[in-house]
Order: C-alpha cells, then structure tokens, then sequence
C-alpha cells in the first residue's frame, strides 16, 4: 500500500494517523468518564490521570502530524452526487473534529496549569511536561480551572456528537449507497492464491 494519498484513496500514512486518532480519541473519552467517576481516595486515580494526559499529549503531536500530513498530499474527493447540505456536514464534522483534537489537550493543559494541586504532568513517566507559565501564576485560578473544565467537557460532548455523525455518514456510505467513502480508509487486503 503506498505512503502517500492517490485521487481515490488515502495512502497507509493517512490511514493509520486517522485510526490511530479514532482509537486513541474513543479511548480517552472513556477514560475520562471513568477517572470522573472514581472517588478522590481512589489510589489509581493519579495513574489514571497521568496516562490521560500523557495520550491527550500524544494526540495533540499526531493531529498537527495529520494536519500537516494532509497539506501535503492530495486528498480524495468528496463523492460528487452528495447534496449541499451533506457536503456542508462532511466538511463541519472534519474541521470540529480536527479542532477538539487541538481543544482537548490545551484546555486539559489549562487546567492541569490552573489547579491549586499544582501537580506536574509526567508524560508517560519519562520526563516533566510544564504548567502554562502565565496560567500557573495567574491571580484567579480557580477561575481559569473552573472554565478550561467546562470547556473540556463540551468539547468532548460536541467532539463525541460529531464523531457519531462521522461513524453514521460511514456506515451510510458503505451500507446504503454502496460506495468507496469507507474503503478507501481501509487498507486494501489482497487475496493470495
């Protein structure tokens, strides 16, 4: 399977950003509900907690990857007997779903940065990723904490809604209008015999 994008399907490089990111986003999501639910005394609430924001951070790194990745490769095509209004969706949902990939870590970082914890983010163990200097000594923290979590939240909620948009605009386009908007994200498995 070739590296880059053709005029009718995403190359193995675009495929495995975009799964990578599915599998990486779904998981987070449930992560996140979890961690909310455990109580404060909870021993692997902290361990839970810094592997959320370690892959949050990770996720942050692959979506600029993609994005870049995508400015620099063709990309397929929208089907061309889709309405305007479908059109307008495909294209809504894949700018919100790219900028909650940007939303999520920074309002996650923002936070991390306003809490009176003052707990450092240790990504994936290794090394001490910093507070946002000008949130961290900020005079209202609470304040700055209290809003970069609702912000969180709604873009998880409106991230979560448009990814079910996504999957259902998929699952139409493969199941009902039969055509190739799912394959050609799919690597292509040749039969050997």
């Amino acid at each position: 399977m070739p590296l880059k994008n053709s005029e009718t399907r995403y190359g193995s490089a675009a495929m495995a950003l975009h799964w990578i990111m599915a599998l990486g986003f779904i998981g987070m999501v449930v992560l996140g509900v979890y961690m909310h639910e455990l109580p404060n005394t909870d021993p692997s609430k902290f361990t839970l907690f810094q592997w959320h924001k370690s892959v949050g951070l990770t996720l942050l790194l692959l979506v600029a990857l993609r994005l870049l990745w995508r400015a620099l490769n063709t990309v397929p095509p929208l089907p061309t007997g889709l309405k305007p209004y479908e059109r307008f969706l495909a294209h809504l949902t894949h700018r919100w779903l790219y900028a909650a990939f940007f939303l999520m870590p920074l309002t996650g970082w923002t936070m991390v940065s306003a809490s009176p914890y003052n707990i450092p983010t240790m990504v994936y163990g290794l090394f001490e990723w910093p507070h946002i200097p000008f949130v961290a000594s900020a005079a209202n923290k609470e304040g700055i904490m209290d809003i970069a979590k609702e912000a969180h939240e709604i873009v998880a909620l409106l991230a979560v809604l448009a990814l079910l948009l996504h999957i259902g605009a998929a699952v139409k386009h493969h199941f009902i209008l039969k055509d190739d908007v799912l394959r050609r994200m799919l690597p292509q498995w040749k039969n050997k015999g």
